[in-house]
């Protein structure tokens, strides 16, 4: 097949799915931004040597009855939260009683889902008990729990998806990078159905001390409105979240022949590197966050006039939201000062990995809606963060054809997702 065939593929989302702190499925969690709802609270002492109080904790039991024991048996929870969102997805996809097999032959479909720890607070525990000899014996299943590939396994396992599997691991991008190699898989021809996500779940006081000792968390102890407020002039660092979002994924020509809903068409997808000494901060040069925009836009057809909407990657790090104001006056030039941007963190926290999963379901909620939600906590402006932020009000009746997701991770990762409405 010519390679203008393949790139003549058109690829569709037609479900999609999350857990997060703001709600148990995406239904839930939208209403809770549109409510202005957070989903992270205080929490005294998290554990030696940490300072921050504040996260996005999933307190409630996980309902994990759908899954056989010999599935559960094996995965941590950042990948039994990745299950649940699978599960949505997949059932808004194709629905409660039909099997994807009565559409798709099982080679065709694939899964690629992400990770920044994976496993990591299964990791310490079994480290632990290992360690002790006082303790209860680590897992005989602990080497699965550490797979960071674990997630994608269990999802192809469970809806017996024998095609293209992947797992990308680039801490705060991944999600981002999850969907667009899921998009560049189905557009070449090697798969018609791709679930494509992230999750992630950093909740033991180790894993969570080896990211407050970098500083990156909130310092705030006090007022919630201030633990994150991105591009407010009060930030202070981010707000450590768990859960996992995905969507489903398919060819169009594949999604029209079974009558499925469309909820919104990637068109662009780009990933590009810092190459920066500094792990943890973003590249000053902007050359790889500029250059990841740019690409994707082009990639997409697109001009810097036809974007509507930007989901920014505003993690509410005093950094970040600056460097990242940068670009976008890069990128976008004039025009950067009248797109309305805005940081769903502010709701959400930062889920790491899953972050690119449910701000792309935010993406194609707001298309939907012809809505931009807010970005929430922006009390106090910062002069060098100056651009239009949708600041603590929602914008209704607007009127959205393209969106673009933008994700950046540690180590110099860069994202950046085009979506389009379909009609």
């Amino acid at each position: 097949m010519t390679a203008s065939v393949h790139n003549s593929r058109r690829v569709v989302i037609t479900g999609y799915g999350a857990i997060s702190s703001l709600g148990e499925n995406s239904a839930d969690i939208w209403q809770s931004v549109l409510d202005k709802k957070i989903g992270y609270n205080f929490y005294d002492d998290p554990g030696k040597g940490i300072s921050s109080r504040v996260f996005g904790k999933i307190d409630a039991p996980l309902n994990l009855s759908k899954f056989s024991k010999k599935i559960l048996k094996n995965v941590p929870r950042f990948a039994e939260l990745g299950l649940i969102a699978a599960d949505e997805a997949i059932t808004m996809a194709f629905g409660e009683e039909q099997e994807l097999s009565a559409h798709y032959d099982q080679r065709d479909c694939g899964v690629i889902f992400g990770t920044g720890w994976a496993g990591f607070d299964c990791s310490t525990v079994n480290y632990y008990r290992y360690s002790d000899p006082d303790s209860l014996s680590a897992s005989a299943h602990s080497c699965f729990q550490s797979m960071p590939s674990i997630c994608s396994s269990v999802i192809s396992v469970n809806w017996k998806l024998k095609g293209y599997q992947n797992t990308p691991i680039a801490a705060c991008a991944t999600g981002n990078i999850a969907i667009g190699d899921a998009y560049e898989v189905i557009k070449s021809g090697k798969a018609k159905m791709m679930i494509a996500g992230g999750g992630e779940s950093l909740m033991q006081p180790f894993t969570v001390w080896s990211v407050d000792v970098l500083g990156a968390l909130t310092k705030e102890m006090s007022n919630l409105r201030k633990a994150c407020c991105p591009f407010s002039k009060d930030r202070s660092g981010f707000v450590l979240s768990e859960g996992a979002a995905v969507v489903c994924l398919e060819n169009l020509e594949d999604a029209l022949a079974r009558n499925a809903t469309i909820y919104g068409e990637v068109v662009g997808y780009a990933n590009h590197s810092d190459a920066y000494v500094n792990l943890t901060a973003p590249a000053p040069d902007l050359v790889g966050r500029v250059t990841t925009i740019q690409k994707a836009m082009e990639y997409a057809g697109v001009g810097v006039d036809d974007i509507d909407y930007i989901n920014a990657h505003g993690t509410s790090t005093p950094m970040n939201d600056y460097n990242e104001t940068l670009v976008l006056k890069e990128v976008f030039g004039a025009r950067a000062y009248d797109i309305p941007v805005s940081s769903t963190k502010s709701y959400t926290g930062h889920l790491i990995a899953a972050a690119g999963g449910i701000e792309t379901i935010f993406c194609l909620k707001s298309i939907e809606n012809n809505m931009i939600p807010a970005t929430i906590n922006y009390d106090t402006p910062d002069p060098t963060c100056d651009l239009n932020y949708v600041p603590n009000e929602h914008l209704f009746e607007q009127k959205l054809n393209y969106a673009i997701n933008i994700n950046y991770g540690f180590g110099g990762a860069n994202s950046c997702l085009v979506v389009k409405r379909f009609e």
